[in-house]
């Protein structure tokens, strides 16, 4: 076995390779920032925020008048992660795999390096699925009802597109990523996706290939499980005044038990509000909040908001409105004991491995880590599809 990592640079790469095509539907969808720099835990990154514009009268003049000063915001997000995989090698180790075959031994190095950057990517996809659905605005269908469940009725498509259109989402580079059980639906029940007469291609139905539906670009993602909804129940809203339309903080007195984030809520006071919101911080000190825009009808004090049942969230959103940020884990100046790192780009995803070897006593490690933040920035352009 090498003692530097450049000899075995392509079997990293086609290890890569490989990782790259695994059933991680939000990576390829979200705004991403992957670099080989560096970055610690905890490193703060901001980003500039324009506020919204007001218009004026047009009125003739002389000259023409000033414009209107603006002071651009900022927001922020967190490098909250950075994990590694390991792994050993032994003299007797390698003795005993390769047994004069060398080709062997490379295989199951190849192998292992697979492995370890399947475990971040699938971490990272399972961080963007969680920072979707729970930092999304409203949502679409039935809690237990798998979407697309009914030949022909593509109206789950038109149900989240719909809230993205009222939100004011831009209208190009929209994503919905769906987990297993919808993509089957899709698939098996909706034969009007597979005439080519209708759909314009046949690459759904000849290849299974997935394109796009209602202008929105379609992915599978095996991060998408299930969100096991609070015990809360019997809230009523605590506000004399009453909550106008665009409120997004709500304080809540009685009633019991915990409303999460990712929680669908409702007020259910009779003709009120249909809309399903979808809960962004969970009840602290008698208060929780949803995504902006907020509610769309004025709510009323002692209304009661109800919490939804457990469900799989699907989501659809533009991909500015979900942020990854992937970085190399920090080292300390002048480096630390590796005796070889390198930086890995993956050709697909773009995510930047840092791998690293160790020569220890009678044995040497290889490290794979990233480090990286994930964050929903724009919860009006994100909306759930309930499953």
């Amino acid at each position: 076995m090498a003692n530097t990592l450049s000899s075995i640079l392509p079997v990293i790469y086609e290890a890569a390779d490989t990782v790259s095509r695994e059933l991680t539907g939000f990576i390829p969808a979200t705004f991403r920032n992957s670099t080989a720099e560096r970055a610690g835990l905890n490193q703060t990154i901001t980003y500039p925020v324009v506020p919204s514009m007001t218009a004026a009268d047009i009125t003739p003049a002389a000259t023409p008048s000033s414009g209107t000063d603006m002071t651009v915001g900022s927001g922020s997000m967190t490098i909250s992660k950075s994990r590694k995989v390991s792994f050993n090698w032994t003299g007797e180790e390698q003795t005993s795999i390769s047994n004069g075959d060398r080709p062997q031994l490379a295989n199951v190095l190849r192998d292992q390096f697979t492995q370890a950057m399947r475990t971040l990517v699938n971490e990272i996809e399972a961080d963007l699925w969680a920072a979707a659905y729970k930092g999304a605005s409203r949502a679409y269908g039935t809690a237990g009802t798998t979407p697309f469940g009914t030949a022909g009725d593509l109206s789950d498509f038109a149900g989240v597109r719909q809230i993205l259109d009222d939100n004011g989402s831009p209208q190009t580079d929209l994503h919905l990523v769906l987990g297993g059980a919808a993509m089957a639906n899709l698939r098996g029940k909706q034969s009007v996706l597979f005439k080519v007469n209708e759909a314009g291609t046949a690459e759904f139905l000849r290849m299974g290939m997935i394109g796009e539906v209602m202008g929105l670009n379609l992915h599978n993602s095996a991060g998408v499980t299930v969100h096991t909804k609070g015990s809360g129940a019997s809230y009523q809203l605590n506000l004399g005044a009453g909550y106008a339309v665009g409120s997004t903080s709500f304080a809540v007195d009685t009633g019991s038990g915990t409303i999460l984030a990712g929680d669908i809520i409702t007020n259910s006071q009779a003709g009120r509000d249909a809309n399903k919101y979808v809960v962004n911080s969970a009840l602290a000190s008698s208060v929780f909040s949803i995504g902006g825009p907020g509610n769309r009808v004025a709510w009323v004090d002692n209304d009661t908001i109800a919490v939804g049942n457990s469900y799989t969230p699907n989501v659809a959103f533009h991909r500015n409105a979900l942020h990854l940020i992937t970085r190399a884990p920090a080292m300390p100046a002048g480096g630390d004991g590796a005796d070889d790192v390198t930086e890995i780009t993956d050709p697909v995803s773009n995510l930047t491995f840092q791998v690293a070897l160790y020569r220890q006593y009678r044995q040497i490690s290889y490290e794979v880590g990233m480090a990286w933040g994930v964050k929903a920035v724009k919860p009006n352009h994100i909306a759930t599809l309930i499953g």
